[in-house]
């Protein structure tokens, strides 16, 4: 599971933007982010939890990371660094309805990639 979350993340911070409606698990959405990114970039390797974990726990330009509010430990609670508003654990194993939504799915990438990343998620 862990492996999964990390890659899963990455995949999603790495921009993979379009997302089917039907997805429904987070191992179908994993599914369809790899599709896409294939589609965008047929080079892509794939998931890699070393490169997911590498990305979310740096800062890239600015001072923070995904793990700034998410925790070093995405399977407990977190908080948004700037408000404080508790965050439910990234991670399905410890949260069955994350990365189920594809809507709410894009939203907080869209929303997170701008705040950590400092853009716009992209396939690459």
């Amino acid at each position: 599971m862990k492996v999964r979350t990390v890659a899963l993340t990455a995949l999603a911070l790495a921009g993979l933007v379009q997302v089917a409606a039907a997805a429904a698990t987070a191992d179908q959405l994993q599914a369809e982010y790899e599709a896409s990114a294939r589609k965008e970039a047929p080079g892509a390797s794939g998931s890699s939890a070393a490169r997911g974990a590498e990305l979310f726990r740096s800062t890239h330009g600015s001072d923070w990371s995904c793990a700034t509010c998410h925790t070093e430990r995405p399977v407990v609670q977190g908080r948004h660094a700037r408000t404080g508003n508790v965050i439910e654990p990234l991670a399905p194993a410890a949260n069955a309805a994350r990365f189920t939504d594809p809507a709410k799915v894009e939203k907080w990438f869209k929303r997170n990639c701008g705040d950590v990343l400092g853009r716009a998620c992209t396939a690459q």
